[in-house]
């Protein structure tokens, strides 16, 4: 989708004194008896307005209506005052200062009862509403995507919808100037690779994640974290074609940690698995986009999912670092406390852990380790990961007696050694459960490094959440972390 390119030639300026100005500008006003002045003196001065025909009167002011002439020359101030020579700018000012215009007209005694100095005012041609569409008209295209018309009375998101690009809710139509907006959240070029996106295993250029970002709601600051967790979810450890064609309901879970977090306003604390939070929903939804939209994975094609979750439409969160009494899930990891990262991981729904009465660690962490044996099947062991968002109220309980995040893991896992007595095929009058000839061997609920814990959550409830994994090893989808860069 886009708006007409309009090829307009750069208009050079007439040799002399420039000035560009604007009616609703108050300096512009004060400065224009300034301008009339200079040209009584004998300067050659041209005046350019970007909105009044005919201001400043008896100047013969030349309209800049289209904001050609203040988008190629790069006027963000009115006025601006622009000595030209030989074709080109040899000088500038902006606002009203008396020094700096006498010194770039060479005539004295400029604006005499006026003020010394007045700032000016924006151009219209970086007035927000104006810098993309411009930048669109005037800028030349760098985007190369397929460009397609929507009629004019045909409604974008029914259109964006019969062409089977959305999640299921309405997305913002990429036009070319949000695109191009989108863009600008980011120092890589539009046309740099980022991943080859399974299952088609379509390359998958910046600007067509821009444009996937777009539709998912993004702003352009969250492009570096949405680019990061791209570049993970594609990779051969975390392995999206498998978590993609598995019949399981898992989906990507994103996890951010570092200083990003904060400076693009992530949610980390209440309802932080929830709905509410733009930069949460966005950062999920744009990864879930790009998958669908240039690799391919959409439900009844290579997703296979039987039952999925809701998270699958979006699931991303920020750790709440500050509160927490460890180390980062991305410290804990090997990265620095400064580094901003996206740890990716195949997660199914959260389910809510409650133990509001446990005071002690150690009965907390019996509460812990009895939800998370019920991870994919209670009799399984060592095929699944998890995550437990450990909220504010359950760390305290830790902090307090003192546990390490090592201890609180250490601990939780020393109550999930599972006697293959009571987990063997057929135990309980359950038949599932591992084969028979592991009876006799005690074994551990998640494999070594398969449990990671996040600090996460509001701070009134003794609640904890889980999120279960898909199947770990080679075979699976391993937690990946990757550091993210402009």
């Amino acid at each position: 989708m886009s708006h007409t390119l309009v090829n307009v030639p750069i208009v050079p300026l007439p040799e002399g004194i420039v000035a560009v100005v604007k009616a609703e500008c108050e300096t512009c006003v004060l400065v224009a008896p300034v301008l009339r002045q200079l040209r009584q003196s004998g300067v050659a001065l041209t005046v350019y307005t970007q909105d009044d025909p005919t201001f400043p009167a008896d100047l013969d002011p030349q309209l800049d209506e289209d904001l050609s002439v203040s988008y190629h020359h790069a006027i963000e101030t009115v006025p601006t005052l622009i000595k030209v020579e030989g074709g080109a700018e040899a000088a500038r000012t902006v606002g009203w200062l008396r020094t700096s215009w006498e010194e770039l007209t060479g005539v004295d005694d400029l604006g005499p009862g006026l003020p010394e100095q007045r700032p000016g005012c924006g151009s219209l041609s970086v007035d927000p509403d104006m810098v993309d569409v411009l930048a669109v008209r005037f800028g030349g295209s760098v985007l190369r995507s397929r460009r397609v018309e929507i009629a004019a009375l045909e409604d974008e998101a029914e259109a964006l919808f019969d062409r089977g690009w959305t999640d299921g809710l309405p997305v913002v139509a990429p036009t070319e100037a949000r695109v191009l907006r989108m863009l600008q959240g980011t120092t890589r070029a539009p046309d740099d690779l980022v991943a080859v996106v399974p299952p088609d295993l379509v390359e998958c250029t910046v600007e067509k994640v821009a444009i996937n970002a777009v539709m998912a709601g993004a702003k352009p600051e969250y492009m570096p974290v949405i680019l990061a967790a791209l570049e993970v979810a594609c990779t051969d450890e975390f392995n999206i074609h498998g978590v993609l064609a598995t019949t399981m309901p898992v989906g990507p879970v994103v996890i951010v940690n570092g200083p990003i977090r904060k400076a693009i306003g992530m949610n980390s604390g209440g309802n932080v698995l929830g709905q509410g939070n733009r930069a949460n929903l966005a950062i999920g939804r744009a990864l879930q986009l790009i998958i669908r939209n240039v690799g391919g994975g959409r439900p009844g094609g290579v997703d296979r999912a039987a039952h999925g979750n809701p998270g699958k439409l979006s699931f991303c969160f920020a750790e709440d670092e500050e509160g927490s009494p460890w180390e980062s899930l991305a410290v804990e990891r090997g990265y620095s406390p400064d580094a901003s990262t996206v740890t990716l991981f195949p997660g199914e729904g959260p389910r809510c852990v409650v133990d509001q009465l446990a005071r002690e660690p150690e009965p907390l962490a019996r509460t812990l380790a009895a939800c998370l044996r019920t991870v994919q099947h209670p009799k399984l062991p060592l095929g699944f990961d998890a995550i437990l968002v450990l909220g504010p109220e359950h760390a305290r309980v830790f902090k307090e007696a003192g546990w390490s995040k090592q201890q609180v893991k250490d601990a939780i896992m020393s109550h999930l050694q599972l006697p293959g007595s009571e987990i063997v095929r057929g135990a309980d009058g359950i038949s599932e459960g591992i084969p028979e000839h592991l009876r006799d061997l005690t074994l551990p609920k998640f494999r070594p490094g398969g449990l990671l814990l996040v600090h996460a959550g509001g701070g009134a409830g003794l609640f904890s959440a889980i999120i279960g994994g898909w199947a770990n090893g080679d075979t699976g989808s391993q937690p990946t972390t990757r550091e993210v860069r402009a």
